[in-house]
């Protein structure tokens, strides 16, 4: 008789997985077996994020301070020089009488004025009318002038409006010259003499930020100076100080010759301080190209280091790599766990390098008493930036470890 068997079932086993969560603890198992090395393998990623967070916020922060400090006073002066008198064979002054007046009525004009240098044979400045004669600058300037400069007294009063439009024999003096004509005080109202004419000191200057010359000699008015020595000499032309509000300079001196000279703007040239924002560009590009390339170095070795790192790993666990083989761990399984390993070195290096990047831009924004200016998306992004060369640099040690045949790795 015959009996029938039960038939065998075949049994075909689930391939194998890797969870999230296996992938973390495996990951994390791998890098605290050797800490140390661990350790210093995200030295160079800190080193080359905290350079890179830390040279874009001290170039930014620096280029405010650039900014700053060249707007307080060199953004809002234009100088116009009288380029026509230069070239002329005969004394000339081609800015009108008016001058001030007409460059006062542009938009942003704080304060303008004309001076120039008054040229002598031989020293023509004295205490006294038959005194020697000292080689004192003497310089003539327009009330405006004086106001734009920002000149500031020591004692007395600066000449105005009224001194200018009457031709007084009037001086300023800077503090070098009075101290060397005896002068300190003006209760007595004294006197000097200017190749041989009288002048009555109405002020001695405490400072003049913008025209420093004044500080040193005698300065009279402009149609005195017209009057007595004729127009300047081709040695020491003419020229225009104005004084703008922020952001007005270069609108300025695109006005000014037509409005001083509307028939031939050319006689005069003006000129403009540097673009702040060019300046503050071509400044911080230059820094950046240097520090940016040393920061690319540093990540470059860091990179190199983790490289370095986990393929040794994959050397010395070939064991472990072949036993997980043998157990049904599949090649993708054993690349993505040293992928893992290597990108959480990288994030953790951009991690930490973020904050030390940070922590020295304050720093030394403190110490120099800055602002400190700083891109938020940069501080966030650094560590997904170091998480990426991790990866990256993780790529041929995975693929290295994912080829190792089980029976081979067994044997070793």
């Amino acid at each position: 008789m015959l009996t029938h068997l039960p038939s065998r079932r075949r049994v075909v086993a689930a391939p194998s997985r890797l969870r999230l969560r296996d992938l973390g603890s495996e990951a994390l198992a791998g890098l605290l077996q050797r800490p140390g090395r661990a350790v210093l393998t995200v030295v160079g990623t800190i080193l080359g994020i905290g350079g890179f967070v830390a040279i874009v916020g001290l170039a930014q922060t620096a280029a405010g301070q650039i900014g700053k400090d060249f707007n307080v006073q060199d953004a809002t002066q234009v100088t116009v020089s009288d380029s026509g008198a230069s070239k002329a064979t005969v004394p000339t002054l081609d800015f009108p009488v008016n001058a001030d007046a007409r460059v006062d009525r542009i938009r942003g004009v704080v304060a303008a004025g004309v001076w120039w240098s008054v040229s002598f044979t031989k020293s023509a400045v004295s205490a006294l009318p038959d005194g020697s004669k000292l080689g004192l600058p003497v310089t003539a300037a327009s009330p405006g002038a004086l106001t734009a400069s920002g000149a500031k007294v020591s004692a007395g009063v600066l000449f105005n409006a009224f001194h200018e439009a009457r031709a007084q024999n009037v001086a300023v003096l800077g503090a070098t010259a009075a101290s060397q004509l005896g002068i300190s005080s003006l209760a007595s109202q004294p006197a000097i003499f200017i190749a041989g004419q009288p002048f009555t000191v109405v002020g001695i200057l405490a400072s003049d930020p913008r025209l420093p010359q004044l500080n040193l000699g005698v300065t009279v008015p402009e149609s005195t100076a017209l009057n007595l020595w004729g127009k300047p000499k081709s040695s020491g032309v003419a020229q225009m100080l104005i004084h703008t509000r922020l952001g007005a300079a270069q609108k300025v001196a695109a006005q000014v010759p037509v409005a001083l000279q509307p028939g031939n703007p050319k006689l005069l040239a003006a000129s403009a301080p540097a673009n702040p924002a060019s300046l503050r560009h071509s400044v911080t590009a230059s820094l950046n190209s240097v520090f940016l390339a040393l920061a690319g170095i540093a990540l470059f070795i860091g990179a190199v280091g983790i490289a370095n790192t986990t393929l040794v790993a994959v050397l010395e666990r070939s064991g472990e790599i072949g036993l997980r083989r043998a157990l049904g761990a599949r090649p993708r399984h054993i690349a993505i766990q040293f992928l893992a390993e290597s990108t959480a070195l990288g994030l953790f290096g951009g991690l930490v390098g973020a904050c030390a990047g940070l922590v020295a831009t304050i720093v030394v924004t403190v110490y120099q008493h800055w602002t400190a200016v700083l891109d938020s998306r940069i501080v966030v992004a650094a560590p997904l930036a170091g998480a990426v060369i991790g990866l990256l640099a993780g790529l041929y040690p995975a693929l290295r470890a994912s080829s190792i045949e089980p029976a081979d790795a067994l044997r070793r």
